[in-house]
């Protein structure tokens, strides 16, 4: 019997999207880091601090050299490792990277003192929504990394400190695969982050201003371009 098109089409989208096998493959194939950033990787592994995953590494290597941002904005710095990898493929970009962690401030601090040669980041101490309703500039290039719940909360800033082209990157937004079950199915204690990665998703996959896009990298990557001056999220 000669399997049309569709069925086959059917079968090949009930495979899972990135298997263990093909993470592993993309992670031994893929450039490695060397000096200080696989100093860094060591370091968090060992005292299970998460940073980006190699693959979500590789694909900014690529994605800095396509952009060439001028001024990058982090949104949860822990150890530093992703804001001096922002540096090291983009240094000709200024980076300001918040977080309020006072151990990880600690750290972040001395790595940046001692690996961040040409000085391109500054580092800021508080409460991410207080501090970026008071931040002024311009951002072609926004990276978060911190609390999954509050990521709706801060995009409306986020997007004000855009301009037209510029792209956010949002990470761990696939909460483990949870995001794809039904609420009742969630874990009391993750629901507050299942509701509000409901609500960025919603505010974005599908809105008129923005292109967006969800990228199976590490634990979910949702890329988003800002398309028109003004955004309003409620729409």
């Amino acid at each position: 019997m000669v399997e049309t098109y569709s069925a086959k089409a059917n079968r090949n989208m009930r495979r899972p999207v990135v298997k263990e096998e093909v993470v592993a493959f993309m992670r031994q194939h893929q450039k490695a880091e060397s000096g200080f950033l696989a100093d860094l990787e060591d370091f968090a592994q060992r005292e299970n601090i998460p940073i980006i995953p190699k693959e979500t590494a590789a694909y900014f290597r690529l994605l800095l050299k396509l952009v060439a941002p001028s001024n990058i904005l982090e949104v949860g710095t822990a150890i530093g490792y992703s804001a001096l990898l922002l540096a090291t493929y983009a240094p000709q970009a200024q980076i300001t990277t918040i977080d309020r962690n006072p151990e990880m401030l600690a750290l972040a601090q001395a790595n940046f003192d001692r690996y961040d040669s040409r000085r391109q980041i500054k580092l800021l101490s508080g409460d991410a929504q207080e501090l970026l309703s008071e931040i002024e500039g311009s951002y072609d290039l926004v990276f978060m990394d911190s609390a999954k719940s509050k990521y709706i909360v801060f995009l409306p800033d986020i997007l004000r400190l855009m301009p037209v082209g510029g792209v956010v990157l949002i990470d761990d937004v696939f909460q483990g695969g949870d995001v794809a079950k039904p609420f009742e199915a969630i874990a009391r204690g993750q629901r507050a982050i299942y509701r509000g990665l409901k609500r960025l998703f919603d505010a974005t996959l599908d809105h008129p201003g923005l292109t967006a896009s969800l990228l199976p990298l590490g634990d979910g990557l949702l890329m988003i371009r800002k398309d028109q001056e003004t955004i309003d999220l409620a729409n």
